[in-house]
């Protein structure tokens, strides 16, 4: 089965219309984080999601916008200049800080943004606190679900979802806890989640297993892929798509990937990417051929 296509709003300039766009278009989800555009994102998105009830969000604790970082401190929650943070007191505070910014009384996920940066000695205690704090917010019903989302935790072996799922268990006191999606990059340049995925494990396949949520990042890799895939590599992939297209599609078609995220930033960009879903999943075999293909032009 075939990924959806999700709105991703990092890097975007103008947030606001490429979210109308995309439910528009049939989007289902956005994903954003409090100190996307420069902390501007999840206020700029509020009028859409009340334009568009329908539309699910999953937003982020983890990065400290400026301005943020300011309120934090005067709130007495952060030391000044704080710029990550997942202590238990600061991520219940920016829960709320999303809620009111997004306008939505619940926020349907909320990820713990890149926990990799705490650094490994503590990070399990880390975790194990900020998922207690976590399952505190959805008691009161301010969020459904929570997760990680991480650039290198899963590839550089910081934690696995056998032990989010741990951790989640011991935050929560049972096994019947609210941590319910990971997200982190699939590409064909950060294809080591993708590769594990085609062969039945690595996270992606461990996540599915256990009913989680999967929320694909970086599918084009910021843009870089058009500079190491070829013609020829999407003529493989698929001879009618661009190189572009053809490297998104080799993404939705992962195992256990149910959501793509992009940054479309026109709606020109946003319908191409939406024409190449609309193609069928590709092969693993195919998926695996590329991967072999580009594995010389980019590092592990």
């Amino acid at each position: 089965m075939i990924a959806a296509l999700a709105l991703g709003t990092y890097r975007l300039r103008d947030v606001a219309t490429a979210a109308r766009y995309a439910a528009a278009s049939g989007a289902s989800w956005l994903d954003t984080a409090p100190n996307y555009l420069r902390g501007r994102a999840q206020t700029l998105l509020a009028p859409v999601l009340d334009e568009h009830p329908h539309l699910q969000v999953a937003t982020k604790t983890g990065f400290v916008a400026p301005q943020t970082s300011n309120a934090a401190w005067a709130a007495g929650i952060l030391p000044p200049g704080t710029r990550h943070s997942l202590r238990p007191r600061y991520v219940r505070w920016q829960v709320e800080r999303n809620r009111h910014e997004l306008g939505r009384d619940r926020i349907d996920t909320v990820f713990l943004h890149n926990p990799e940066r705490v650094g490994e000695a503590s990070l399990y205690q880390v975790l194990r606190d900020a998922f207690a704090a976590l399952e505190q917010e959805a008691a009161a019903g301010h969020l459904v679900s929570y997760g990680v989302a991480t650039w290198t935790g899963f590839h550089d072996r910081l934690f696995t979802v056998a032990d989010l799922d741990r951790l989640a268990t011991e935050a929560a006191g049972s096994p019947q806890h609210h941590l319910k999606a990971i997200q982190l990059p699939v590409s064909l340049v950060m294809d080591s989640a993708l590769a594990a995925a085609l062969d039945g494990h690595g996270p992606i396949a461990n996540a599915t297993a256990r009913r989680w949520d999967v929320h694909a990042s970086a599918p084009l890799h910021g843009g870089e892929l058009s500079a190491l895939a070829t013609a020829e590599l999407a003529a493989l992939l698929h001879p009618s798509l661009s190189i572009a297209q053809a490297c998104l599609l080799a993404v939705a078609s992962c195992p256990g990937v149910p959501k793509v995220l992009l940054s479309a930033s026109t709606p020109a960009h946003w319908d191409a990417a939406r024409a190449a879903l609309d193609e069928q999943p590709l092969p693993a075999e195919t998926v695996r051929k590329a991967l072999d293909v580009l594995a010389p032009h980019h590092p592990d």
